[in-house]
């Protein structure tokens, strides 16, 4: 089975459709699928619902979805760098499901491991509980969070061979093992494709059981949210 893609646009084709559950890695920009997000953008496709635990920027990273409408609504544990993310939700034109970062984490974690829910102390007492079935265990409150299970998931990693054993590099790894892993069809983005037998098994962060669609991108932006440089006296 082939899973190498010449595009991120053929990648997508034929797998996305309006209205699906789509989950995206990164953590801000770092270790976002920059070229699947504009595939998609492209793509046309609208009434998205989108998890990731942030909602990118102005006019990059997802922040590209939502300047063109195509996101009805957000599962993300941080909006705070996205102007256009607060104005659609404060007008009311966005819908949003607010998650804990480490409850966000665990649900994709359980979708990808066929666990359907769990219970967990966070959020207890707060908004986060509204609705929410809650239990007691051992005198402690705990409530109920379903798992995720996107039908699409794009995800962004270092390195791939070509049968979809992925390597990931430093803090870019962030929520992309987990969202592969929880995704029903799982497409990647790569900055390089090896021969199989080529990465040493101990370098093989995510098995290639879990990736459908590989496409290389090997020169991504990689753009930086927030770039602060401290000037230096005598420079």
């Amino acid at each position: 089975m082939n899973k190498i893609y010449p595009s991120a646009a053929a990648a997508l084709q034929g797998i996305v459709a309006d209205g699906q559950l789509f989950g995206v890695g990164g953590f801000g920009l770092c270790g976002i699928p920059e070229a699947l997000i504009a595939a998609l953008r492209d793509s046309g496709v609208k009434n998205l619902t989108a998890i990731s635990n942030n909602a990118g920027v102005d006019g990059f990273g997802l922040g590209q979805l939502l300047e063109t409408r195509q996101i009805k609504k957000m599962i993300s544990s941080y909006v705070g760098e996205n102007k256009e993310f607060e104005r659609q939700y404060l007008a009311g034109e966005l819908e949003l499901e607010f998650t804990p970062q480490g409850t966000l984490a665990e649900k994709l974690r359980a979708g990808g491991a066929g666990i359907p829910a769990f219970f967990t102390k966070t959020g207890v007492g707060t908004l986060v509980a509204e609705g929410k079935e809650s239990r007691e265990f051992d005198g402690e409150t705990y409530i109920m969070e379903r798992a995720l299970v996107p039908d699409v998931s794009l995800v962004k990693a270092w390195r791939a061979d070509t049968s979809g054993n992925l390597q990931f590099r430093y803090t870019a790894r962030n929520f992309n093992p987990a969202v592969a892993m929880a995704g029903k069809i799982c497409v990647v983005e790569v900055e390089e494709i090896v021969e199989k037998g080529e990465m040493h098994p101990d370098s093989v962060h995510l098995p290639g059981i879990y990736v459908h669609r590989i496409v290389l991108n090997a020169s991504p932006e990689k753009r930086i949210e927030k770039r602060t440089i401290t000037e230096k006296a005598g420079v």
